[in-house]
């Protein structure tokens, strides 16, 4: 495809209103969830954390919803099915992916276990084996 040398004012007015209201781009997180679903769950996506920064920003998140008023937060960690801890014979092949190691952290630390009424498995449509539903107290 060749770019036009000279966009006419037209083409232009018309490219602005489609940036503004874009009708045929299709949302997939929107469908996939109802509004009040979607208003009242916070969803962060764990891949890419180390075990330490994941820890780290699992609190952050936990403490910043609650006080943010999030009945629930939607955290993705991914199955582990990429990770390189299979080859160290010194790490927990378990404990050591976040799909396992994220459910112990929250039941290790008090504090954090004081905000939350449930740990749960997601759904299949929210990720499944691969993410957590963490449902909070309100304060």
């Amino acid at each position: 495809m060749k770019k036009k040398e000279n966009i006419s004012i037209l083409d232009k007015e018309i490219w602005e209103d489609y940036i503004k209201n874009p009708k045929d781009i299709f949302d997939k997180d929107k469908s996939n969830l109802t509004s009040d679903h979607r208003k009242n769950t916070y969803k962060f996506d764990l891949h890419g954390y180390t075990l330490l920064e994941a820890n780290k920003k699992i609190r952050e998140i936990i403490i910043k919803c609650q006080d943010d008023r999030f009945g629930k937060i939607l955290l993705i960690t991914g199955k582990g099915l990429h990770s390189n801890s299979d080859k160290d014979t010194y790490v927990s092949k378990k404990l050591s992916k976040l799909k396992f190691s994220v459910p112990e952290y929250i039941k290790s630390q008090k504090d954090l276990l004081d905000r939350i009424i449930s740990i749960e498995p997601a759904e299949i449509k929210d990720g499944g084996d691969g993410a957590y539903v963490i449902n909070l107290k309100k304060l």
